[in-house]
């Protein structure tokens, strides 16, 4: 049987759609379909590859001749040939044999395995966005090396390569267990970003509490191939390198087969899961070697599949191989680039890499050859035809009535007035204010005095001794409004979003509003002298900005889902890329306190902050309100949601123009809080029902979050402080896993 789920109103308990389905019904049977567009021919896909494979030798050569030393392409060549006894000159020897060369074939190697990795990957779950992190891989590594560092000293090349596979293996290896084997896509991915979601709160456990570890951490954390030199870190994971290859190879039929459902696959004598559980170990062989040897190099694994599927069509092979020509062409660029931009310094890879793949993504995206390969589907990946097919008049569709529960409403009259109250929403809003009335009493009880709950319950009241009035109202409270304040904006710009998208998993993050407030905030505090949170009103301005560049660039907000999104994520990396540089250049006292802020953190905020926002919410909050009901009846399709007067495209930018000002307040207020905006309106629909839109709910909600999260952060280890963003981060991985695979589960029954 069904059972309707919290956090999509009215909707059954489903896998989340992905945005093509909602703007786009499935066809009937009375439709006329149109012809789909070729995809490459034969020969165009061998010209790709030929012309591939030369850039990448060209490239080589470029990577050879480029460098601090004074050698130039003369002499590089002449140690490559011998010439005039080249190799037994010492200067050539130690420049090209011992650092260049290797740097060059690793470059070529840790590129050819994120590519592979990355176009597996998108195949294995028909999804041209997943990327090579989404298992867990990039996420485990980093802990490995933290924890190295932190608890076992670990000081050099060789020790920070064996910390890094061995947390990239163990990581990948949970996410199979979690999954299970031969476990669906959907369980694939689900498993990998709530279990790397979970190892990049727990590697900002570590991090915020030892400087020293933090100051080694971020500029490995960049990317970088600076530390290779000699051949001995190669030759130690090439079998790995080899074997994952071998396992892309030999995948490379079944994977085609899956691609045309389970049934016919298994109907021409293939397994699903065990070709899935394949692909799996591939790419987890190939992203931790890779990691290992270069540091988690993110962005080019969806860079490279991406592109591949652009010249290759559905052609598997031709777009495995040629992935790994992409990424091995787009590393070593990225290198040679890293090597003279900030001579006679380098420049991190991972920001070379956005640089060069967020304008190559877009251009790809916007293209009209792009539209007619059908990559529409970011959900299946499956081709579909360029022109949307025709359909036959038939009559008008008449919108499923909803259940009646009038039994659960509640009429309140006053004069000509009256009001139309859900109980079972009204007591959750009851029940949830009650618990947030707990929470800050408790937050405003945990500190260093000798205070009891009933004494700082008077202070909080204003009651009681002046000196327990003076420390709670003063020192404590100013702390508790400001968290109060962001998570009521998270949770409501979560709800805005989730109701608009119909999908549980939207939330303003998806739009690079998070990225581009930290970016901004970051900025502001390198070019002034305002302090490390005097800047708090570049948030929304940043994430403004960002959610406009993604609009325009992909052509407007009546644009497809799959448009926006890749828009989104290559905002995103260029934000996170330029986050990541403005922390590495910081003094290391300066940049401890960015980063524990970019974790998200209410250290050092009062009521100078807090009121800004909290006006801002006096504003924002009651046009929420009012745009709920219009909401409401966009759960039905466009037509019928204009004939009842709710004007969709008018609700759609009203909504996303107030969930992308909350979500900047909010991080402007307290940075990048993960999992708040996610949560809080899953958690209030589950408490108000699945037939109302939880604003007021999801409001409590987020400030019940931030609050908890804060108050334990502070009391969790004696004599420090974890930022609010690292505790809500490690919890929301499990909870992430609750709702959607718990979800899956309730489906099947």
């Amino acid at each position: 049987m069904h059972t309707q789920q919290a956090g999509s109103p009215g909707r059954p308990a489903e896998v989340p759609p992905p945005p093509e389905q909602l703007t786009h019904p499935p066809a009937r049977e009375t439709d006329t379909p149109l012809a789909a567009p070729r995809p490459p021919g034969g020969r165009k896909v061998l010209v790709s590859l030929a012309a591939l494979a030369v850039l990448v030798v060209l490239l080589c050569a470029v990577s050879l001749s480029v460098g601090a030393g004074e050698v130039g392409p003369g002499g590089a060549l002449d140690y490559l040939l011998d010439r005039g006894g080249a190799r037994d000159d010492a200067r050539l020897a130690l420049v090209i044999g011992d650092l260049r060369l290797p740097r060059t074939l690793t470059a070529v190697l840790v590129g050819t395995a994120l590519g592979v990795a990355g176009c597996l990957l998108q195949a294995v779950t028909r999804n041209p966005l997943a990327e090579t992190g989404l298992l867990g891989v990039n996420a485990g590594a980093s802990l490995g090396v933290v924890a190295g560092i932190a608890l076992l000293g670990v000081d050099s090349g060789y020790a920070y390569l064996v910390c890094a596979f061995t947390g990239a293996v163990v990581a990948s290896g949970l996410v199979l267990l979690i999954a299970g084997r031969g476990g669906s896509p959907m369980r694939l991915v689900l498993a990998g970003s709530a279990l790397g979601a979970t190892f990049g709160g727990l590697t900002s456990v570590i991090v915020v509490n030892s400087a020293e570890t933090y100051d080694r951490f971020r500029f490995w954390v960049l990317g970088s191939l600076a530390g290779v030199e000699g051949y001995g870190d190669l030759v130690r994971l090439a079998p790995v390198l080899a074997l994952g290859l071998l396992l892309a190879a030999l995948v490379v039929r079944p994977l085609a087969a899956l691609a045309l459902g389970d049934d016919l696959a298994r109907g021409l004598g293939h397994r699903p899961g065990t070709t899935r559980t394949a692909v799996a170990a591939a790419v987890t062989l190939l992203t931790a070697a890779a990691v290992a040897l270069a540091g988690p190099v993110s962005f080019l694994g969806l860079l490279a599949g991406f592109v591949a599927r652009s010249l290759a069509g559905p052609r598997l092979p031709a777009r495995i191989a040629l992935a790994g020509l992409v990424g091995a062409a787009v590393l070593t660029t990225a290198d040679v680039a890293a090597r003279v931009v900030a001579r006679p310094y380098e420049a991190p890879v991972s920001v070379i890499i956005a640089l060069i793949g967020a304008p190559v993504l877009i251009g790809i995206v916007r293209s009209r050859h792009m539209a007619a390969m059908g990559m529409t589907d970011p959900a299946t990946g499956d081709a579909a035809p360029a022109r949307r097919k025709r359909r036959l008049p038939s009559a008008p569709r008449t919108p499923r009535p909803a259940p009646s529960h009038t039994s659960g409403l509640l009429v309140l009259r006053r004069g000509p007035l009256s009001l139309l109250v859900a109980r079972r929403s009204a007591l959750a809003a009851v029940a949830l204010a009650a618990l947030l009335a707990c929470a800050v009493v408790l937050s405003a009880y945990t500190g260093q005095s000798d205070m009891g709950i009933a004494r700082t319950f008077h202070a909080v009241l204003g009651q009681g001794d002046r000196f327990d009035v003076l420390l709670v109202q003063k020192f404590r409270l100013g702390r508790i409004v400001a968290g109060l304040v962001a998570g009521a904006a998270l949770g409501l710009a979560g709800c805005l979003t989730q109701t608009l998208a119909r999908n549980r998993l939207a939330t303003p993050e998806l739009l690079g509003v998070n990225d581009g407030a930290t970016a901004a905030v970051l900025l502001s505090v390198a070019l002034s002298s305002t302090g490390t949170f005097g800047a708090w009103w570049a948030g929304p301005i940043g994430a403004l900005v960002a959610v406009l560049v993604v609009t325009a660039v992909s052509g407007g907000p009546g644009q497809r889902g799959y448009r926006v999104l890749v828009v989104g994520l290559a905002m995103s990396a260029l934000a996170s890329a330029i986050t990541q540089v403005v922390l590495a250049r910081r003094s290391l006292n300066s940049a401890s306190s960015l980063y524990v802020w970019t974790s998200g953190s209410l250290n050092g905020r009062g009521y100078s902050v807090a009121v800004p926002v909290l006006i801002g919410l006096a504003v924002l909050v009651p046009l929420a309100v009012v745009t709920a009901r219009h909401l409401g009846v966009l759960r039905f399709d466009d037509d019928t949601a204009a004939s009842l007067g709710a004007g969709p495209a008018r609700t759609r930018l009203l909504c996303l123009g107030l969930a992308v000002a909350l979500a900047g307040l909010a991080v402007g207020v307290c940075g990048p809080v993960g999992f708040v905006a996610l949560a809080s309106p899953v958690i209030a629909a589950r408490l108000a029902g699945p037939l109302r839109v939880p604003l007021i709910g999801s409001m409590l909600t987020g400030a019940l979050l931030v609050v908890a999260a804060d108050t334990l952060g502070r009391i969790a280890f004696s004599g420090s402080e974890l930022p609010v963003g690292v505790v809500t981060t490690v919890l929301g991985g499990p909870f992430l896993l609750w709702v959607l695979l718990g979800r899956s589960a309730a489906t099947r029954v």
